[in-house]
């Protein structure tokens, strides 16, 4: 799904081109119909996002309302129900082709099941994007626009082996791994990146899941939900960790990694390196404070950035720009792509990291 060669492409062409506005998409048939040759100042642009369950989704749907009212648009944001549920967001989709959207942005609450509604999107001539996670199994999707997610795990991954290497010269280091919600097609993306780092330690014997569940199907976490992950992490450390150390934890995102953080500590363990995603607030602080060790900075700020000026290319009947039109295959086909450069953030970094961000930057003093 994700050709790693790729990677650093991404990383060294994503910050460029956000500057420079060009586009090097060799895509000409996105849309059907008038969406496809332009639109007017002041039409509708639908932006579907899941559940108000982290603070990056709620900082999306902020941006969404402010930067397309800015950019001369009328947004539509709507957000599934507080679980996700796919069928509020189908509903939702459904409405903005009604109502005569002209691009649909679509945060996927799960896009194995968006089929239907972006294919009636199409058909009513609207441009369908893809943000942050990939739309499944549909030709109907004409963009997708994220962060490197296959480098966002890579860079979990070797964080925590460094960050168990500063702890302990040496191995073996006991860990557990952990995924995100199987129905979120980007778990699997962050899971691949990271075990492309593990794997060899774990095959030369230096890292050791002590737990022996290594598949992908054992370490998911439901719906990116924090109590199972803190249910899953007591009932590793009841199995498993009675006499023996744990070393780090792979975590695909914040807050999951401070549920792992609470379960280590009510067992009266010490808290092992543990990795996150997303630059939370509350984690930020448990990084400044030496417990939780790392998270990813993904400026959600710089991503809507992105997915807006694509919007207003293809408003004035343009291509939007893309910098990556091989590696994402849906299933159905390749889907155009553009990518930002995640960052990896430690205590070390995090005042560099957060220079520019009003919320985090006070954090690191």
């Amino acid at each position: 799904m994700r050709k790693i060669a790729l990677a650093t492409m991404a990383v060294a062409a994503a910050t460029t081109l956000i500057l420079s506005g060009c586009s090097n998409s060799a895509r000409t048939d996105a849309g059907s119909g008038d969406a496809a040759s332009g639109f007017e100042q002041g039409s509708t642009i639908g932006v579907a996002l899941p559940a108000k369950t982290s603070e990056n989704w709620v900082l999306a749907g902020d941006l969404f309302t402010e930067g397309l009212t800015e950019a001369g648009f009328k947004p539509d944001v709507q957000y599934a129900a507080a679980s996700g549920t796919v069928a509020n967001q189908q509903e939702e989709i459904q409405s903005m082709v009604t109502k005569g959207a002209k691009v649909i942005i679509i945060g996927a609450a799960d896009g194995a099941q968006l089929g239907t509604q972006v294919k009636a999107a199409h058909d009513a001539g609207a441009v369908v994007i893809a943000y942050d996670r990939l739309i499944l199994n549909t030709e109907d999707v004409d963009y997708y626009v994220a962060y490197d997610n296959f480098k966002v795990g890579e860079l979990q991954g070797q964080a925590l082996l460094d960050g168990m290497a500063a702890k302990k010269a040496e191995g073996p280091y006991n860990v557990e791994l952990f995924s995100g919600s199987s129905d979120d097609a980007n778990s699997k993306v962050f899971f691949d990146g990271a075990m492309s780092v593990l794997q060899p330690k774990i095959d030369d014997g230096t890292v050791v899941v002590a737990s022996g569940q290594t598949d992908i199907k054992q370490t998911a976490t439901d719906g990116w939900k924090a109590e199972n992950a803190q249910r899953r992490m007591d009932s590793l450390l009841t199995s498993t960790y009675g006499s023996t150390e744990l070393d780090g934890v792979l975590s695909p995102n914040d807050t999951l990694a401070r549920a792992i953080i609470t379960s280590v500590k009510q067992a009266g363990k010490t808290v092992p390196v543990v990795t996150g995603q997303d630059s939370e607030v509350e984690s930020v602080k448990s990084i400044m404070a030496g417990e939780q060790y790392s998270t990813i900075n993904k400026d959600t700020r710089n991503l809507v950035k992105q997915a807006i000026a694509m919007v207003s290319s293809l408003s004035e009947g343009d291509t939007a720009e893309t910098n990556d039109d091989e590696s994402y295959d849906n299933g159905s086909k390749i889907v155009p792509a553009y990518l930002l450069p995640p960052q990896i953030v430690t205590k070390d970094n995090a005042a560099e990291a957060y220079a520019n961000d009003p919320t985090l930057e006070p954090l690191t003093k």
